[in-house]
């Protein structure tokens, strides 16, 4: 907050989240810091279209769960290394869906969720959305801030924002804030 008064920005009363819990209790942080600063108040939107990736009938499951069912079933094929940081790959489970489907879904919801502020603000304003770092970033390379390879190869620090900016021809850029480079390992 304190960096966007420094700016001179002015931040959206309605802070758009995902339903899942983490983003939902980051949210109400957020909100409750932003409404004890003088007048202004904060509240919390939560919706479907900002959640991290579908992992369809595997949610809720850790890692070496799903690799043992795909292991144990012989209607799939074994899993890609890193299939759980590539962008394009889809879990073959109904409902599943690839990082960069997910992207789109955020990148969309970000998309129709501006165009309802209206172009003729007479001052900066910041939206404030949060979810889960890959479905963002993913996100980003819907709208032409990040290519894939740099979606794969950071990662978002855990609390602190990343600020997009939409131009006035519909583009977007990054303005402020750190992606995290990723360490490679091998397979993530």
């Amino acid at each position: 907050m304190e960096f966007c008064e420094r700016q001179g920005w002015a931040i959206h009363p309605e802070i758009d989240c995902s339903r899942m819990l983490r983003a939902y209790q980051t949210a109400i942080t957020l909100a409750d810091r932003i409404s004890g600063r003088g007048s202004y108040s904060a509240r919390v939107l939560q919706y479907n279209a900002l959640a991290e990736r579908g992992l369809g009938a595997a949610a809720n499951l850790t890692v070496e769960q799903i690799e043992a069912i795909v292991v144990g079933d012989p209607r799939y094929s074994m899993l890609p290394p890193g299939w759980k940081s590539s962008s394009d790959f889809r879990l073959p489970f109904q409902g599943a869906e690839s990082l960069m489907r997910a992207g789109r879904r955020v990148a969309a919801h970000v998309r129709r969720r501006l165009a309802r502020l209206g172009t003729r603000l007479d001052t900066d304003l910041v939206k404030l959305f949060v979810g889960h770092g890959a479905a963002f970033r993913h996100a980003a390379v819907h709208l032409g801030v990040l290519t894939k390879t740099e979606a794969v190869a950071c990662s978002m620090y855990h609390c602190r924002p990343v600020f997009l900016e939409q131009l006035g021809d519909g583009s977007w850029r990054h303005i402020a804030g750190e992606w995290r480079p990723r360490a490679r390992r091998g397979i993530d």
